[in-house]
């Protein structure tokens, strides 16, 4: 099978967010995703897919643009890449501005798509899946408009606390389709 046969779709259906993903291995190493987030609910969302402000601050990310996904190799040729907000710390780190997660906010029955590109290090992967991280926004969250980035948020421990990670099911490699749930 060549690697641009290695092409499947799927679907994440959770408490009102509906996940749709396609997912296309450009090379042994090198996954290209992209994804529909409807929110079906009846709250806004806050979407995790957009970085950290500090990743913007410092050049590494454009302003507004899908951040580069965390990976994690869980043994046996298995990866998993997030989209997902980090832990706040509890206390003030100094001179060191925090890696304060960016949020897209999601109203009820709208959708939002992205596609990024991902070169994963290391061995190529067995298998593998995406998470999203999503969270429903709430009064208590105070959210303040990321005046770096347009139409982002920054999240606060309260909004980090609550989110959920969407997965999908793992990717088999040697097959190019998603495992039955």
């Amino acid at each position: 099978m060549s690697h641009r046969d290695a092409t499947a779709a799927t679907q994440v259906d959770d408490e009102g967010a509906r996940l749709s993903v396609q997912l296309t291995l450009l090379a042994a190493d090198t996954v290209e995703i992209r994804y529909r987030l409807h929110n079906d609910g009846a709250v806004p969302l806050l979407v995790f897919d957009r970085g950290d402000r500090r990743a913007v601050l410092t050049g590494r990310q454009a302003a507004g643009a899908i951040g580069t996904p965390t990976f994690e190799h869980a043994g046996d040729g298995d990866v998993t890449l997030r989209h997902a907000a980090r832990s706040l710390p509890d206390s003030p780190t100094g001179p060191t501005l925090p890696a304060t997660p960016l949020a897209r906010r999601l109203d009820a029955g709208d959708a939002l798509e992205g596609t990024f590109r991902f070169q994963i290090p290391g061995a190529s992967p067995r298998r593998l899946r995406w998470c999203l991280g999503v969270a429903p926004l709430a009064d208590e969250d105070g959210l303040l408009p990321d005046g770096e980035s347009a139409g982002l948020w920054r999240a606060g421990a309260a909004a980090v606390a609550r989110q959920r990670l969407l997965c999908t099911p793992w990717f088999e490699v040697s097959t190019a389709r998603f495992e039955d749930r």
